[in-house]
């Protein structure tokens, strides 16, 4: 590539950035005609789309978590399928399954393959840890691959695909804990809050009455994915990489450079993933604050929900009332 290709392909992707930032301005618009607060988890969300990530969310019922995914695909233009996760869902059921049909003229049956929910752009799944594992597992390839195998073919998904599941924290009788090997697939672990009192009381005010907000379109599908190139392209010091290798480094009690209350506290660290969603989500964040590079800063502020799900804490922990959250915060602070 000549020197001057080289300038215009950078003109162009600094022209993009501010395109982003303009139009991720324009998304939490939209977004606070029907959710009240939230912005960071908006904004975290949308750093997860950027990634090509998926998320987790974990909240008590009635925090609106349906109602944000569902607003953020219609303000995205995206198709928006719900699953709800319930003890006897199937694969097929999410992927799709195999039904008989009868040609009319000749007589002829066939099998023909009617696709499930999980053909979608976003797909919530909703309360992920009430189903058996074996259904959990379905969403492995789908989450990992972009495709899905059933009835003995490959289906590729539709891009941009996004999967954010959500779990109560409160109501565990009857639900299975996902495995540490799906758990990794998500990129980010949000926990969603309760709203402030006036938030609550703007909530109240704008939910009893007769008036429903449109959210109108900011962004299409081809947007995103040009988003999503964006991100990747955006050029981060190697500083701050051997930053982000170093802080997941430092989870792992077995590392030499683990200290002392991480050889405490943990049984297992965060995997090279970890490294990569770091730099990843640290990309994102500086691109939507119309920033051309991220800094050690970014990688900070994305590490707890990208680390608090990737370590896995002994019984020293629990006795001592030490969690994830902790320790993640006392790395930082070295």
């Amino acid at each position: 590539m000549s020197q001057e290709s080289l300038r215009k392909d950078q003109a162009s992707d600094v022209e993009g950035i501010s395109r982003l930032n303009k139009s991720f301005v324009d998304l939490r618009g939209e977004i606070a005609k029907v959710i009240v607060g939230q912005e960071e988890i908006v904004k975290q969300i949308f750093v997860t789309v950027l990634s090509r990530g998926h998320c987790l969310l974990i909240g008590v019922p009635g925090l609106a978590k349906t109602l944000l995914v569902r607003t953020l695909a219609d303000a995205l233009h995206l198709k928006f399928s719900r699953i709800q996760f319930t003890p006897d869902l199937m694969p097929s059921d999410i992927t799709g399954t195999e039904i008989i049909e009868e040609n009319v003229t000749t007589g002829e049956r066939s099998f023909r393959f009617v696709k499930g929910p999980l053909f979608g752009n976003i797909i919530l799944a909703d309360e992920i840890n009430r189903t058996p594992p074996k259904t959990q597992s379905a969403l492995l390839e789908a989450m990992q691959e972009y495709r899905v195998t059933a009835a003995g073919q490959t289906f590729q998904l539709e891009q941009p695909f996004f999967v954010l599941a959500t779990q109560n924290p409160i109501e565990q009788e009857g639900t299975y804990p996902l495995p540490e090997a799906q758990l990794d697939r998500f990129m980010y672990n949000l926990w969603l809050d309760y709203p402030s009192f006036d938030e609550e009381v703007e909530i109240v005010q704008s939910t009893t009455g007769h008036h429903t907000p449109s959210v109108n379109k900011v962004m299409d599908g081809a947007d995103i994915i040009y988003f999503q190139d964006l991100v990747r392209r955006v050029p981060v010091a190697d500083s701050v990489v051997k930053y982000a290798v170093d802080l997941a480094n430092r989870t792992r009690p077995q590392n030499e450079k683990a200290p002392d209350f991480v050889k405490q506290y943990v049984s297992y660290g965060a995997g090279p993933r970890a490294s990569q969603y770091l730099i990843l989500a640290a990309k994102a964040n500086a691109a939507l604050d119309d920033r051309l590079s991220p800094d050690i800063d970014d990688v900070k502020r994305t590490a707890l929900p990208v680390l608090r799900h990737r370590i896995i804490t002994n019984f020293n922990a629990e006795a001592e009332n030490t969690n994830t959250p902790e320790i993640v915060r006392r790395l930082l602070e070295i």
